[in-house]
């Protein structure tokens, strides 16, 4: 799991900055930029502080694999990943939205 900044959408306020809990976001040239992309656990506080939707989260190789799937299913404010890996075993993550630093 992880995030990406699409740079041409930043407005560079650092909203989001200031809610990374892992500190994993500078801004530089008033653009967000991550500092350690690899070390961010998904916790989404910067998606839902950016108004720019400059920031979007996405599921990495490193939790469904090569070849592995992904449906998600939302009620409410609740989010469940349903992975399948390539070697079959199933992984759910369930986010809500409203507190999403809490899984």
């Amino acid at each position: 799991m992880s995030i990406q900044i699409r740079k041409d959408r930043c407005v560079g306020c650092g909203k989001c900055q200031e809610v990374c809990p892992g500190t994993l976001i500078q801004i530089i040239d008033k653009k967000a930029v991550m500092k350690y992309p690899k070390n961010c656990w998904g916790c989404v506080s910067c998606v839902k502080e950016c108004k720019a939707g400059a920031i979007e989260f996405y599921l990495g190789a490193d939790i469904g694999g090569m070849g592995g799937t992904m449906n998600v299913t939302q009620k409410g404010d609740l989010l469940n990943w349903n992975i399948t890996r390539a070697d079959g075993s199933e992984l759910v993550i369930s986010v809500d939205r409203r507190n999403s630093n809490k899984y």
